[in-house]
């Protein structure tokens, strides 16, 4: 016996899986049948088209200082917003 402390059971029909549970596991296609791994589908992923906002905005990656982002990270929350509006102002045209 081990003093290593039970998983936390939140449902006792469905428990937390151990690291046992994970090596046993095997992928659906291994285990279920053809039939019904076709029921799922290849459906297109993302939201249907026509349901974004015209305005909406865009995820980007851009790369900042760390001194940069840390001073407009400890403005608190909605600093995206707020570096946003300097942004906006400060676009040519």
């Amino acid at each position: 016996m081990t003093n290593e402390p039970l998983p936390v059971v939140f449902d006792d029909e469905n428990p937390e899986w151990t690291e046992a549970d994970f090596a046993r596991a095997r992928p659906a296609t291994e285990v279920l049948p053809a039939e019904v791994i076709a029921a799922f589908g290849k459906g297109k992923r993302g939201r249907p088209v026509g349901t974004t906002k015209p305005n909406a905005k865009k995820s980007i990656t851009l790369r900042l200082d760390p001194d940069v982002l840390a001073a407009w990270r400890a403005t608190g929350p909605g600093w995206q917003a707020r570096m946003n509006d300097v942004l906006r102002a400060a676009a040519p045209g």
